[in-house]
């Protein structure tokens, strides 16, 4: 004697709401898996310590201090966060801002020329470095690591070393006066007041630049072709993507907004410091570790490098505007890049569980 058994039915109600439990499940996860996620969540945190013990924090020329400090950062972390998720390091990146300025600050005082001139050839000089760090990177295959830590070293020495031959101290001549100044300021270091409200130039670049280079990323082949490549070039190459062409133009970015950075700095003092810029290339990758950059490549946003340099703007000046030591400002600094590490590796691992 058989027995049939009957499926037991399942009312439409019952599967519409398991449907939306997963849907919601699936939202909530895809959210949580995006690299910025713990950026922005440390924002809000860092936001909200320093606007409830730090009351000048609270005015509006406060943040206008917050938002200039975080763009000088995060111009530089834009070009660098790109450069991590196709997988690779530039260690020179602080110091060739200083290179760029030095070169179109003595380059125009010396030959008397138009300032524009200098910037000019301060923008080849830049291109040039991004270019030899991506072509000694393709050449000899050695990690990127060594060839701009290497680059790194080079320029600081040329960088002071060429400035007191030329100028026989360790600072540029002032050029405020010279053809062209008013404009270059204009467009590299001016600024405009709405309201009490202080908005620099290079805040306006740095949300500029950000737009086009989330634009390259998440809606061009180009874009495709670096997280391709931060994956694995081997196979990236192996589908045709022209991994050599793609390292080297990532690195002339990074030359390229070195000397954006480079000449904000001499429109805005009028002169330049030969031996400063060290130790800002790694505020730059800090930026973009904490917006969601892996080491290792493949991954990340610039929206999240973006957000990982206003972090850096809100710690350096809110510890001003609470009155604390400012020698803890590193201590922050290096306290938020660990957490960040951490917080992204555990959300990733646990989205990626089924």
């Amino acid at each position: 004697m058989s027995q049939t058994l009957t499926p037991r039915a399942t009312s439409p109600e019952g599967g519409s709401e398991k449907a939306l439990r997963v849907g919601q499940r699936s939202l909530l996860r895809r959210f949580l898996s995006r690299p910025e996620v713990g950026s922005l969540i440390g924002a809000v945190v860092v936001f909200s310590v320093f606007f409830t013990v730090a009351e000048p924090f609270r005015q509006a020329s406060s943040l206008s201090t917050v938002l200039y400090a975080s763009s000088t950062i995060g111009l530089m972390a834009i070009a660098v966060a790109l450069l991590m998720i196709g997988g690779e390091f530039d260690l020179s990146a602080g110091v060739a801002v200083i290179t760029s300025a030095i070169t179109a600050g003595m380059f125009s005082y010396q030959f008397t020329t138009n300032v524009w001139v200098g910037v000019g050839v301060a923008l080849l000089v830049s291109l040039t470095i991004g270019f030899v760090n991506g072509m000694l990177l393709i050449r000899t295959r050695i990690p990127s690591f060594l060839i701009t830590l290497s680059m790194f070293l080079m320029l600081q020495g040329l960088n002071v070393a060429v400035t007191k031959l030329v100028t026989g101290s360790v600072a540029t001549q002032n050029i405020s006066n010279m053809d062209g100044f008013a404009s270059a300021k204009a467009v590299f270091a001016s600024e405009a007041s709405f309201a009490g409200f202080n908005i620099r130039a290079t805040v306006i670049w740095w949300l500029v630049f950000a737009a086009i280079a989330t634009w390259v990323l998440l809606r061009t082949r180009v874009g495709n072709w670096i997280y391709a490549i931060g994956g694995s070039k081997e196979s990236a190459r192996a589908v045709g993507v022209p991994v050599n062409k793609v390292k080297v133009g990532l690195f002339m970015t990074v030359g390229f907004m070195a000397w954006f950075v480079g000449m904000h700095m001499l429109f805005q003092f009028n002169t330049v410091q030969s031996g400063e810029g060290v130790g800002n290339e790694l505020l730059y990758i800090m930026a973009a570790v904490v917006g969601g950059c892996l080491l290792t490549g493949g991954y990340g946003t610039v929206i999240g490098a973006v957000i990982g340099a206003f972090i850096y703007g809100m710690t350096r000046q809110g510890i001003v505007y609470a009155g604390w030591d400012n020698n803890w400002v590193m201590f922050f600094v290096g306290a938020m890049l660990l957490t960040a590490v951490i917080v992204n590796t555990w959300v990733r691992t646990q989205t990626s569980k089924r």
